[in-house]
């Protein structure tokens, strides 16, 4: 795994989801918040936090440091599926 090749291709896509955020935000005013609302949530983010350290343990043995950019946004990802509420909250 190339390492600046990987933490670019993150890059991007974190760059994705905040331009998304962005869009969302301008068409309906307060969205952003809802949207990223798992930030403050601790069960939530408990859930990243881990992902995030036993998938960059794992994979910074095994690729090295580029891998531990996926690992990160693996782990924010993991806390936004943690986070979600059903939709009648």
């Amino acid at each position: 795994m190339n390492g600046p090749a990987s933490v670019l291709t993150v890059a991007i896509v974190i760059a994705a989801l905040v331009i998304r955020t962005a869009l969302a935000e301008m068409r309906r005013p307060g969205s952003a918040r809802t949207q990223w609302a798992f930030a403050t949530n601790a069960r939530a983010l408990t859930a990243g936090a881990l992902t995030t350290a036993v998938l960059g343990v794992i994979a910074m043995q095994t690729y090295g440091c580029g891998a531990a950019a996926w690992a990160v946004l693996a782990g924010a990802l993991v806390a936004l599926i943690v986070d979600r509420r059903p939709s009648g909250e």
